[in-house]
């Protein structure tokens, strides 16, 4: 099976999350991707969060499969030759150091562009480079709240809340991913490289677009009618947090179901279709309803929605999730279940699927991640374990010409 980006050759200068995330998905897609780690040491995700003592830890092995590993101290000269002759040969360049750190080192992008003018250099940094910002170090709850996401997710009269989901780490990497898959489109036009820059700012802003277009709604018209506030409280001059509103345009709301007492998360939400109104009626044993002044159209249902809401839920509360769904479903009512991490881990469904994926591990055994998340019709990337630390020194040395005498000396100096 031959996978599209076969022969591209990935010089995966990255740690810890946003990076390594891209880096691993142009792996999946076959590129041969090297990632260069600190001897000793390697990337600091190696032992963070540890489930067995001295193992790689999951944070790693779950975003570095298909990989090669190389301990490279890119402070010594001889470091510092061994990545330039890797450049020379490389198609993409992806890092995420600190402002300035490689350009001290002597790989930014100028420097780099000398070396290999057809290669495309991605970067990743907390803020655009203009950004008052810039100097933040940025970790995955900045971006979120820089981005505009904390200030719009939680309760109406709580703090801002994080997501669980990596907005500002992986979202970040899959942005910089359509950016070099882009750049080496370009560069099959053009014949030339460029520097992508992804900035964590950027990429959850992208994701939050529909709370920039409330904010222009907002300052125009004063109120938001698909706010749960409206039209109880006055609005102020930003968009509020939404608490479980849809957001969309159309009413949705997560409701309880009868365990949720003692399963936290036995909830199911469910959306209210203009056009599906006289089943959610029938449903819920409201067919008055359906001719009601008060509830007949969208609009005149908007200042009455949490009635819809609590109707609702008293339909759900003695059934759960799975029932109501079962239930819904039949009658085309948009809904879905509240899936745990563990219903999700263990779905027999995303297993068969490829959206959940075993993979042994030489070192610690067989552990699941999550599998490539767009399906192809002509091919299916193979995800295979992460490296071990310095698992392919020998064999990238070797790729470069050095013989098995300089590779004991280079590790005898420490730089490998």
């Amino acid at each position: 099976m031959t996978l599209p980006l076969e022969g591209i050759k990935v010089i995966d200068f990255t740690g810890v999350q946003a990076g390594p995330a891209c880096t691993q998905m142009l792996a999946w897609f076959g590129a041969d991707v090297l990632k260069i780690e600190l001897p000793g040491k390697g990337d600091v995700t190696r032992s963070q969060l540890r489930d067995i003592p001295g193992k790689d830890g999951l944070y790693f092995t779950m975003l570095n499969s298909n990989k090669r590993s190389l301990e490279l101290n890119t402070k010594t000269p001889e470091g510092k030759e061994i990545l330039t002759k890797l450049l020379k040969g490389a198609d993409i360049f992806v890092e995420n150091f600190a402002p300035g750190s490689l350009e001290r080192m002597g790989f930014g992008w100028d420097q780099i562009q000398a070396i290999n003018p057809r290669l495309i250099y991605g970067t990743i940094k907390g803020f655009p480079e203009d950004s008052p910002y810039s100097d933040l170090k940025t970790y995955e709850d900045i971006a979120q709240c820089a981005g505009g996401a904390a200030s719009t997710t939680g309760l109406i009269e709580g703090s801002p809340l994080m997501s669980a989901a990596a907005l500002g780490d992986s979202n970040t990497g899959m942005h910089l991913l359509i950016g070099l898959l882009a750049a080496l489109l370009h560069r099959e036009k053009t014949g030339k490289g460029q520097r992508v820059y992804m900035s964590m700012q950027d990429a959850v802003l992208n994701l939050v677009r529909v709370k920039i277009r409330d904010q222009q709604r907002l300052e125009r018209t004063g109120e938001l009618t698909e706010y749960p506030q409206y039209p109880h409280k006055p609005f102020g001059d930003t968009v509020p947090r939404g608490e479980n509103a849809s957001g969309s345009g159309v009413p949705g709301w997560m409701m309880k179901c009868k365990n949720w007492k003692t399963d936290p998360n036995d909830y199911v939400y469910v959306i209210f279709q203009p056009w599906g109104w006289e089943n959610v009626c029938n449903v819920i044993g409201k067919p008055e309803w359906i001719t009601d002044p008060n509830f007949a159209t969208p609009d005149a249902r908007i200042p009455h929605l949490f009635d819809v809401y609590n109707a609702m839920e008293a339909w759900t509360i003695d059934k759960d999730k799975h029932e109501v769904v079962e239930i819904l479903r039949k009658l085309e009512i948009p809904c879905g279940p509240v899936l745990t991490t563990k219903e999700i881990l263990h779905d027999e469904s995303l297993r068969a699927n490829g959206s959940i994926v075993p993979v042994e591990h030489k070192d610690r055994g067989l552990y699941y991640t999550v599998g490539c998340p767009p399906k192809f019709s002509a091919f299916t990337p193979e995800i295979k374990a992460s490296p071990l630390l310095g698992e392919h020194n020998a064999e990238v040395l070797t790729e470069l010409g050095y013989s098995a005498a300089d590779i004991a000396a280079l590790k005898e100096k420490g730089v490998i």
